[in-house]
C-alpha cells in the first residue's frame, strides 16, 4: 500500500533550479500520505552519486527546505511506508540504497509484497549478500544487485521473474530512473509528464498535485527505463495466465481523486453505493458515512434509495487512517480520538451508516454505539464490499485471517457483535461491477480466497525478522 513517485528532468533543468526535482516529489508524496503514515524518505541524484533522506514519521515531519536544498539534482525519487514485511521501525525506512562495485549506487522504492522473500534471502545469504533489515524491500534490492549483467538494465530483467508477489518499483541510479509493475499489475503506478520531465506515480492523484500530465499506466509486468531520451520500456515480464489490479484500490486504499485504469475512483466507489442499495435497502430517515473514503459510496447510496444525505459523523483531520495502524492497539486507541457525532442530526432517527470495510470488527462496534449514544433510533450498517475473509498477501496488512471477524463468524453474528439493527455487504458480484472492469481483471482474494498465485498461508510481516537460514551455496548463474 505504500506510496512512490520518481521524476527524471533534464539537466538544463536542474542547472536553472537545483532543488526542483527534489521538491516536486516532495509534494507528490504529500498527495501520496494516505498510503503509508509510517516513514518517509526522498533519494536524489546529480548524475554522479545518490544522496537519501529518509525518516519516521510523516512527510511534513520528515522533510525540511534544507533537506531539499541537499538533494537537489535533475532526478529524484520518494516513499511514503506502510509496513508489510518488516516492522515499522528507520532501518526499514525507505528509499534503500545497494552499492556494487562494478555499477555504482541503485536506490529502490518498493510498493507491494515479495511472497517468496524469505527464499530468495537465504539464496542471496548463501551466495555472500549480507542484509541489515527485515523488509523484503532489501531482498528486491539485493537480487538485483548480485543477478549476472554488465548493466543495470541486465541485471534487473534477469533478477525480477525470480520474484512472485506484487511489486511496483521505482528505481533510480545516477543514469537512470526505473518503473516497474509486478508481472500480476496488483499494485497501481502510472507515467505522467510536466514539461520535459517525466514523473512515475502510484497515483494519478501525486501528477494533479503537481501540474503533471498524465500520460498512461505503467502496464504489468513493463520494465520501463527513464532517462534523457524519455521513457524506454526494456523487457515485457507480464504474466501470460494471470493478472490482476487489486479492487480494494478501489474500495479504500487509493484516494478518491485518483484514476485507476482510466476509470474515476470516486465514481466507482458512487456506484458501489448505489448497487448496494439495490442488494440492500432500508427503511431510514437519514444516510451518513464513515468519512472519509465512504461517502463517495454513502452519496449513492442516498440518491438510489432517495433517503437524505446527511454528515452524522464528523471526523479529526489530525488523525491519520485507523486502518493503516501498525498495530491493533493503536487502532483502537486512534479510533476513540477519530470520530464526533452530531446529536441534532442523529437524535430520533433511522439511520443507514454506510462504510468501506469490516475488517477486525474493532471499529464498527464502537460506531454504533457512538451514533445510539447520541440520539440514533436505529442503526443499520451497510458496507460498500463484500465480507473480508481472507488475508492480504499482496501488500495489504489488514490483518491474519484468524483476526478477521467475517473469517469466523456469520453476517448474522457480525451483527450483533457490532450492535447494529441491520447489516448488509455489498456483493463480489456488485463489487466488480461498480468498476466497469469483469472478475478476471481484479484481484479479489481478500473477499474470495481465490490467490492470483500460490501463498504460503503462515506467511507474515515479522516473516525476516529471524536470522536468515544457512544453507549450502548454491552456484553462480552462467
Amino acid at each position: 500500500m505504500c506510496g512512490i513517485c520518481g521524476i527524471w528532468s533534464p539537466e538544463s533543468q536542474a542547472r536553472n533550479d537545483p532543488a526542483e526535482a527534489a521538491r516536486l516529489m516532495f509534494f507528490s508524496l504529500y498527495a501520496l500520505q494516505h498510503r503509508g503514515q509510517e516513514s518517509a524518505g526522498l533519494a536524489a541524484t546529480d548524475g554522479r552519486d545518490l544522496r537519501v533522506v529518509r525518516r519516521m514519521g510523516l512527510v511534513g515531519q520528515v522533510f525540511s527546505e534544507p533537506d531539499l536544498a541537499v538533494l537537489g539534482g535533475r532526478a529524484a525519487m520518494g516513499h511514503t511506508r506502510y509496513s508489510t514485511t518488516g516492522s515499522s521501525k528507520i532501518q526499514n525506512a525507505q528509499p534503500m540504497v545497494v552499492r556494487d562495485e562494478e555499477l555504482g549506487e541503485l536506490a529502490i522504492a518498493h510498493n507491494g509484497n515479495c511472497i517468496n522473500a524469505r527464499e530468495v534471502r537465504d539464496e542471496l545469504a548463501a551466495r555472500g549478500a549480507s542484509f541489515v533489515t527485515s523488509s523484503d524491500t532489501e531482498v528486491v534490492a539485493q537480487a538485483i544487485a548480485h543477478a549476472p549483467g554488465d548493466s543495470w538494465d541486465a541485471r534487473i530483467v534477469q533478477a525480477l521473474p525470480r520474484l512472485q508477489g506484487a511489486w511496483s518499483l521505482v528505481l533510480l541510479t545516477p543514469t537512470a530512473l526505473y518503473a516497474i509493475r509486478d508481472p500480476l499489475g496488483v499494485r497501481p503506478l502510472c507515467l505522467g509528464r510536466k514539461g520535459n520531465s517525466w514523473l512515475v506515480a502510484s497515483e494519478t492523484c501525486a501528477l494533479d498535485t503537481i501540474g503533471a500530465e498524465f500520460i498512461r499506466e505503467v502496464a504489468p509486468g513493463e520494465v520501463l527505463r527513464v532517462d534523457d531520451r524519455g521513457p524506454v520500456p526494456i523487457a515485457d515480464l507480464s504474466s501470460r495466465t494471470r493478472r490482476g489490479l487489486c479492487i480494494f484500490e478501489h474500495v479504500y486504499l487509493a484516494s478518491a481523486s485518483s484514476r485507476l485504469g482510466g476509470v474515476s475512483v470516486y465514481a466507482t466507489r458512487e456506484r458501489m453505493g448505489e448497487i448496494l442499495a439495490d442488494e440492500h435497502p432500508a427503511n431510514a430517515d437519514a444516510v451518513i458515512p464513515v468519512p472519509d473514503s465512504a461517502i463517495p459510496a454513502a452519496v449513492g447510496y442516498a440518491r438510489r434509495t432517495g433517503i437524505p444525505f446527511h454528515e452524522g459523523l464528523i471526523k479529526n483531520r489530525y488523525i491519520g487512517r485507523t486502518f493503516i495502524q501498525p498495530s491493533d492497539e493503536l487502532r483502537r486507541h486512534n479510533v476513540a480520538l477519530k470520530y464526533n457525532a452530531l446529536g441534532d442530526v442523529l437524535e430520533g432517527k433511522r439511520v443507514v451508516v454506510v462504510d468501506d470495510s469490516i475488517v477486525r470488527g474493532n471499529t464498527s462496534g464502537p460506531i454504533v454505539e457512538l451514533l445510539r449514544r447520541h440520539g440514533a433510533r436505529e442503526v443499520h450498517m451497510r458496507i460498500c464490499s463484500p465480507p473480508l475473509r481472507h488475508a492480504c498477501y499482496f501488500g495489504v496488512d489488514m490483518a491474519r485471517r484468524s483476526e478477521l471477524v467475517a473469517s469466523r463468524l456469520g453476517i448474522e453474528e457480525i451483527r450483533q457483535h457490532i450492535g447494529a439493527d441491520s447489516l448488509g455487504y455489498l456483493s463480489v458480484e456488485g463489487m466488480v461491477r461498480a468498476t466497469g472492469g469483469t472478475a478476471d481483471e481484479y484481484c479479489a482474494a481478500c473477499f474470495t480466497g481465490d490467490y492470483l498465485v500460490p501463498v504460503q498461508l503462515e506467511l507474515d510481516k515479522s516473516s525476516l525478522e529471524t536470522p536468515v537460514r544457512a544453507r549450502v551455496p548454491i552456484a553462480e548463474p552462467r
